[in-house]
């Protein structure tokens, strides 16, 4: 059976979410901030609010991460529309998240070829409107494990 929207070479794309989850809590413990998964607060609006579990986070340490391991479209990178519509709703869930809380957007860098643009670069140049100020987003590199680190709250 075709499955034209899988991951090549994945078992599916919910493995290809977890194992970059996986990879993202290496990568803050290697920093020194011990995050869990499905990391619930209260976020809302105008008083009213609702529990919402973002990929990963800590009360203790005050850390909010969502994790987003998507790439151009293949194979001619085109732009992943509807996967950018999922990094939009994390911008809003960071909106709405509680006070004090650090904002982070943990994502695979992706480099097209044809743009020569990341994938992060790209959703910055496009939705900047869209970011909260004080939300970071984070791209890693699968090849080489590092981590650039943009944040907006100039």
């Amino acid at each position: 059976m075709s499955k034209p929207h899988q991951r090549v070479g994945s078992v599916s794309n919910a493995h290809v979410g977890r194992d970059f989850e996986n990879v993202a809590l290496k990568v803050f413990a290697g920093i020194g901030l011990n995050l869990e998964k499905n990391f619930k607060v209260p976020v809302g609006l105008h008083g009213t609010s609702k529990l919402h579990a973002f990929d990963l986070g800590c009360e203790e340490q005050k850390i909010l991460v969502e994790c987003k391991s998507h790439k151009w479209t293949a194979p001619n990178d085109n732009v992943p529309s509807a996967k950018l519509t999922v990094w939009n709703e994390a911008m809003y869930y960071f909106l709405v998240a509680p006070p004090g809380f650090r904002k982070i957007l943990f994502v695979l860098r992706d480099l097209s070829e044809r743009r020569q643009e990341t994938l992060a670069e790209y959703y910055i140049r496009t939705y900047r409107h869209l970011i909260p100020r004080d939300v970071e987003i984070w791209e890693f590199d699968e090849n080489s494990g590092e981590v650039i680190e943009r944040s907006f709250n100039q």
